[in-house]
């Protein structure tokens, strides 16, 4: 009986961290879709929005390449 409420209690615990994230989508003024896991930020020093990927990997972007964030 323990493993089985044990079981309930991780796959609702993961349940519930996967509705928190937030992805969002950036489409590019050439049309093209990016995924980004948090809400992009712009980078003072540069002046270009920047975001991670799915891969955890930082990525930079043109803020006049930007035509739209939404979130998912």
């Amino acid at each position: 009986m323990k493993n089985w409420l044990m079981a309930v209690f991780c796959v609702t615990g993961m349940l519930t961290l996967v509705g928190c994230s937030n992805d969002h989508l950036i489409r590019t003024s050439d049309g093209q879709l990016i995924e980004a896991d948090d809400k992009p930020e712009i980078d003072e020093d540069t002046g270009m929005i920047e975001y991670e990927d799915h891969s955890g990997r930082m990525n930079q972007v043109p803020q006049s390449e930007i035509r739209e964030i939404k979130e998912r």
